[in-house]
Formats: structure tokens, sequence, C-alpha cells
């Protein structure tokens, strides 16, 4: 585990500052009391400034691209954002001018870049973007869909394959002006896998640029049919994603798990699902044993055969849960088979739909709870092509959730849904008159945690083609100490 230098009062102070713009912060005292001797209060303010990372979209010439970024709300007020090319001097590709309204971009062949960029001002507060690719022929063929995320140091990948027939891509683009070093280890069914000398460690990632690693370069000849990689950095940040691409199959993105949890969600698996495998993996110290449940429409069962799985401390377990759903959409809930003994994982499902020539292939990761709010950018108006599914893992609860404006316009539409405990609950919600690709969001009313998803299908020729995002809350809000001593001095 890495240890950090913890960070002293006025650190965090400038920290605080520096996100929010607040120049005038409380300095508590030793007891936990301002100067004034009364009990340090903090609020919620929005934050001023957002970062995303995207990654590169495709090594296909064929590919299309659709750019969407927004920033939900109608706040009014100055801001800027843009995306750009994940290299130095490149050009703006989406320039949004104003909450509420989402603006798009399309890019085609190879040549389309990974992309960086920032928001402050009112645009910054649950700033969002997201890419989708189709590819319709080929190896890779298949809709990729990707949210871009904020920089990081730490991410985990279950469902990763070093397996013939899979080439998976780690994508690591660095918005920084300074070098990114970066560590990949990969784990499987037998603990850490034995990487090629030198080849998985210290990996610069240049400022402003990206780069792609196959994992089967990282170790080979170990042929890994489910395997978690874990990247992390030794230096500075990086915005990481893994492009899968399997023979027949197809191809999407599989984005990182959630953070190492002993209860996790894994939300939007399709209904008409032909095949569904859990890849699980234990990073602490302690074997986890976790009971398997299917959130579905009228509440949660256990798969049968498949109630529990048992998972080795540093090791990657996987399940084969067929067709799972068997015609209902679902989300699948893991929690500790004994209440009183619980070990983190983290996990992903590879799903397929389809079946022969016809089927295509996509990823759910574990997903944190939508919390106070959430957005995924890309949907379409078009019938039967957006599904949003929503999870209620362990009470009931109350969401709002709108349907912006598309890019061409229309006009934003809201529903409130109550999601009982143990369910899924799917809607589709679209502008009214929209044209173009909108942005979903959701809102917690009132009860929680809610897990959500939203499936975006782009059938091609009679495969059912489709990609799965998960809704992660947008912290577009900051607690800041009340003030009650004047430190503007050191924050402005």
């Amino acid at each position: 585990m890495k240890q950090r230098a913890p960070l002293t009062l006025a650190a965090v102070t400038a920290a605080l500052a520096a996100i929010t713009g607040v120049a005038a912060l409380t300095a508590p005292a030793a007891d936990g009391k301002a100067a004034d001797g009364k009990a340090a209060a903090a609020a919620r303010m929005p934050v001023e400034r957002s970062l995303l990372v995207c990654p590169g979209p495709s090594s296909s010439d064929i590919a299309e691209t659709t750019y969407t970024s927004f920033t939900p709300g109608a706040a009014a007020g100055k801001g800027s954002a843009r995306l750009l090319g994940a290299t130095k001097d490149a050009k703006p590709v989406l320039e949004p001018k104003e909450p509420g309204k989402p603006v798009g971009a399309t890019a085609s062949g190879a040549d389309a870049p990974a992309l960086t960029g920032s928001a402050d001002g009112v645009l910054a507060p649950g700033w969002t973007a997201q890419l989708t690719t189709k590819v319709s022929v080929g190896r890779t063929r298949g809709v990729l869909g990707a949210g871009c995320t904020a920089p990081g140091t730490d991410f985990w990948f279950p469902a990763v394959s070093t397996a013939k027939g899979r080439e998976d891509y780690v994508h690591l683009t660095n918005p920084d002006d300074a070098a990114a070093i970066v560590d990949i280890k990969l784990f499987g069914p037998d603990g850490p896998a034995k990487p090629d000398a030198g080849a998985s460690e210290s990996i610069r990632v240049d400022p402003k640029s990206s780069k792609t690693v196959l994992l089967s370069s990282l170790v080979p000849g170990a042929q890994l049919a489910d395997a978690t990689a874990h990247v992390t950095t030794r230096a500075g940040r990086v915005g990481a994603s893994v492009q899968v691409g399997e023979e027949q199959v197809g191809s999407d993105w599989l984005a990182a798990s959630a953070d190492p949890a002993g209860s996790i969600v894994l939300p939007g698996i399709p209904a008409d699902a032909a095949s569904v495998r859990l890849v699980v993996f234990a990073p602490g110290e302690e074997d986890a044993d976790l009971k398997l449940r299917l959130a579905g429409p009228g509440g949660a069962i256990s798969p049968a055969g498949s109630e529990q799985v048992h998972v080795k401390a540093g090791m990657t377990a996987a399940v084969d849960l067929k067709d799972l759903t068997r015609g209902e959409p679902g989300s699948l809930l893991l929690t500790p088979a004994d209440p009183k003994k619980s070990a983190p994982v983290v996990a992903a499902l590879r799903v397929v739909r389809g079946s022969g020539a016809k089927q295509e292939i996509g990823f759910i990761p574990a997903t944190g709870p939508v919390g106070t709010r959430a957005t995924v950018a890309d949907n379409r108006p078009e019938e039967n092509t957006t599904l949003l599914s929503l999870t209620a893992p362990g009470a009931d609860a109350k969401v709002k959730v709108t349907a912006s404006p598309g890019t061409g316009g229309g006009e934003p539409a809201s529903q409130e849904v109550t999601v009982k405990a143990g369910t899924t609950q799917t809607l589709t919600l679209a502008p009214a008159g929209g044209k173009g690709a909108y942005a979903l969001t959701v809102e917690t009313v009132s009860g929680g945690p809610v897990h959500a998803a939203r499936t975006l299908s782009l059938p091609h020729e009679g495969i059912a083609m489709f990609t799965v995002q998960g809704f992660s809350d947008d912290h577009s809000t900051v607690s800041v100490p009340k003030a009650a001593q004047d430190l503007s001095v050191l924050t402005r």
C-alpha cells in the first residue's frame, strides 16, 4: 500500500480554495471549534473546476465516433469548458456554452485522438462527457461506449484477459504538463501473473499524451482467460480504460470497477443476455465469501447453482451465470455470505447478446451509487435504443430522472421513479421532439442508495450491438468550512 505524507491544515485549506474558488475559510481550533468558540460548520458549495480524460476511440479506419459533453442544471453565471486532443497545441473538439444544453461532435477513422479538458465556473459542477464508437465490420466490430473520467492514480479492471482470441489494451492518458509513471499488475486464478522483465513497471506516459499497452505483451505465453488488472501511478496521474476486442464476439470498453468494498452492485444486465460471466477479485489479505442475488423487477433471487462464490485473497475468481436474466432486465448484487465477516472485492460482468456470428460483447463493472446526482451524456432519441436501469439494493428509494434537450434541439423531460428495495426498475425517457444525442441525469430524492446504468443499443445487420455505462455521483459540490477567520491573504 502506498504511504502518503499527511496534509497540513494549510495544505487542505489551500486545496479547498483551489477547488471551490473560496477565498475566506474557517480555521478550526484544535478542539474542532472556530475562532469564536462555536462549533465549526461546513457548507456545500459548487466546485469551480472539473477535469476529464477520454481514451482514444478506436484503431479501426472505419470507426465512427460521437463525442457528447453536458453539464446538468441551469445555473446562471460565467463559465467555460472544452475538450481537446491529448497532444500539445491540439484544437478543441467540444466547447459547451451553458448548463442544460449538450453539445456534440463526430470523428471518423483511427486518427480520432484521446481527449483531455477542463470546465470552470457554472459549467464545472457535474460536467460529463461520453464517447460512443460504432465499427460495422472487422475484428473490432461493435458499439464501444466510454464515459470520460477524472484522472486518478489507482484503477481496478476485473474481467480482462490474455487468452487466445482476446486483445485487451489499457489506454493511458496523461492530461498534465509532467510525465506520469505507471505500473500494471495482472492477477489470475492463481494470484499475481509473472510479468516479462520490466515490461509492466515504470511505463512512461509523456505530458499531454496517451499510450496503449497490450496486456498479453506483459505476460508472454500466459493464457489468462479471466484476470484482473491493477493500474497505479508512481508519479503523476492518468485516465485509464481498457478496450477489449474478442474474436467473433465484438468489442467494447471496460471501465474501472468501483473501489473495493464488501458489498457491490453491478447494474443494468440486458433482458436478452445470452451469456453472463462474473469476474471477482479480492485485493485484501482475507478471502471473500459472497452471496449472489439477481435483482429483477419483482425482487431479488439467488441464481440456481450459483448462490455463492468463494474468492481467495489476491486471486481472481470467475462464475459462469449463463442466461442469468431469462428475459427480464436485472442487476447483480454481491454481499458477504456471513454479514459479520466482510472482505473487500472488485468485480465486473462480461455480457454477450446474440448467438453464432451475430454475437456482441459488453461489460458491466461494479458501480457506486448515484449519490446526490449523476449523469450519462450520450443517449439517442430513437425508439428502443436507450434503456435506464435503476437498482435499490437495500431500501426503498425515489429518484428524479431528467432527459436533457438533444444536441439538435427538443424540450427536456422529467419523471420521478420509486424503486423498491431489492428490485431493478427500467424506463425509457427522451426529450420531447429531441434531435441528436441527449443526457440522462438521475437525482436521489429520498431513501436509497440507488445504482444506475444505461444501455445504448444500436443494432446493425441483425447484430444486437450495445454498450452499458454506469452512473457515478458527479461530486458537483464540496464541503467547505464555515467562514470565521479570514485566510484570504493565504489563498488569493
